[in-house]
């Protein structure tokens, strides 16, 4: 799917819609960090719950008491330990996951006062101080002289190769990449992530020793599965995810400026310059997750003047949570549910509206409800979710679901002997990067059980 570009003819899409100094202040830290003060308050907040439900709901278990006690008591190194110990991406969770919907969303002053525990910004602020000291907080196991590849270097891949080089095994990380970090580097928006903190924590996790990557690497191209099974004593495939789906539409593909969102998503990572990017002037968002949400904000402070989210169902059932949606209305976009896009209009080689049906329910099927509606789109974005990395496993006899994950057992193996999978590309992703550090975790756990047992 072409990336957006500047056609001619009537596609109102430019760069620098704002100045400079809008964007710095558009693209700032969205939630600017706590001052020691500032954490030392909010950790006093704290009830230090018995089997706490904030723990209960975090993918990775860290145990939120204890390192928000550490804080209290003066120890922010000591409570990052905790958090790392747990989830080795505790830094980029603590800016990018969904709180208000995990820990935050349970803890006992939510239910209470509607006012939890700033328990994102505090596992930040510990996070932060140990990675100012520059230092790793862990250290390599004993060499095993055991080999796993690990293919892709997003959450769930660093999160296992750094578990096994902890525990003595060498990894090799084969990424298709340039960069480390997955959508933690590609995907998350810039204002969740400033400073690129991405990099310096993906840096940091690989600090152990134990690890050597390979970058421009992918699966089903330059190595395949039975190589890897071949080479190395186990591998953990954490691909992500593969194509982005089709709306099936004629002109999808052919037509400028109807782009991926998660191309776009990537774009905006890896610009130079914001001022660089090219933004239409009224911008059609189709999707109902937080992708969606994110880049309708992202599209607004980058200068549209329009922007639009139109998802087929109702908003109770977008995977985007009130607290999402709402950031992106306060942002300026416009959120229409109950209609689908039938065609997608163009002019002169560039998209120029979206022509959309009404819908409802029927006995839980999606139908028709009658009427339609033309909206013009300079810009298009299709935020309707990725399929799995099927053609990257090369006819490989892994089973898979319906929609191309690999499914897995609980402790993350695979179908095919010798083989775990996790992140995105595993069946029963959440699509979280907590879930995604849990899934190589517990891989790793298993790969280094089965290791051991054949010594």
């Amino acid at each position: 799917m072409p990336v957006v570009s500047e056609p001619p003819g009537i596609a109102d899409v430019a760069k620098g819609r704002v100045d400079r100094a809008t964007l710095a202040a558009n693209f700032a830290d969205l939630h600017p960090p706590l001052s020691p003060h500032q954490a030392l308050v909010e950790a006093d907040r704290c009830y230090f719950c018995y089997d706490a439900p904030c723990q209960r709901a975090c993918p990775t278990a860290i145990d939120v008491a204890l390192f928000v006690r550490q804080i209290a008591a003066g120890n922010p190194l000591g409570a990052a330990q905790t958090v790392l110990e747990a989830n080795v991406m505790g830094g980029m969770c603590a800016r990018a996951c969904p709180t208000e919907a995990l820990c935050e969303g349970a803890c006992v002053r939510e239910t209470a006062e509607g006012r939890p525990v700033r328990i994102g910004l505090l596992q930040r602020y510990a996070v932060d101080a140990q990675m100012a000291t520059g230092k790793t907080p862990f250290s390599r196991g004993a060499p095993t002289g055991k080999r796993v590849a690990v293919v892709g270097a997003g959450p769930a891949g660093l999160a296992c190769a750094h578990a096994l080089a902890v525990a003595g095994h060498e990894a090799t990380i084969f990424e298709k990449r340039d960069k480390p970090g997955g959508l933690n580097e590609y995907g998350v928006s810039a204002y969740r992530a400033t400073g690129d903190f991405a990099q310096r924590e993906a840096a940091s996790i690989l600090s152990i020793g134990g690890i050597a990557t390979q970058y421009g690497v992918e699966l089903g191209r330059e190595i395949t599965l039975d190589r890897l099974r071949r080479d190395y004593d186990a591998v953990f495939l954490a691909l992500g995810l593969g194509a982005a789906r089709r709306l099936g539409l004629a002109g999808e593909g052919a037509l400028d400026n109807v782009v991926d969102a998660v191309d776009y998503a990537a774009e905006l990572r890896q610009a130079e310059s914001l001022a660089r990017v090219p933004i239409g002037r009224r911008v059609v968002v189709i999707g109902g997750g937080m992708t969606a949400m994110d880049l309708a904000a992202q599209a607004k402070r980058l200068g549209a003047e329009s922007v639009t989210i139109v998802y087929r169902r109702g908003l109770s059932q977008m995977k985007a949570g009130a607290r999402q949606r709402e950031f992106a209305q306060t942002n300026g976009a416009l959120i229409r549910p109950w209609a689908r896009p039938v065609a997608i209009e163009g002019h002169s080689g560039a998209a120029s509206g979206v022509l959309f049906e009404r819908t409802r329910e029927d006995n839980g099927e999606l139908v028709a409800a009658g009427g339609a509606f033309r909206l013009e789109a300079d810009l298009v974005l299709l935020a309707i979710g990725q399929q799995g990395a099927l053609d990257a496993l090369a006819g490989a006899s892994l089973r898979c679901d319906a929609d191309g994950r690999i499914v897995v057992d609980e402790q993350r193996r695979a179908s095919l002997a010798g083989v775990w999978a996790g992140g995105d590309c595993a069946a029963g992703a959440r699509g979280l990067i907590a879930a995604a550090v849990e899934d190589g975790k517990r891989a790793a756990r298993s790969i280094d059980a089965a290791l051991r047992a054949r010594a």
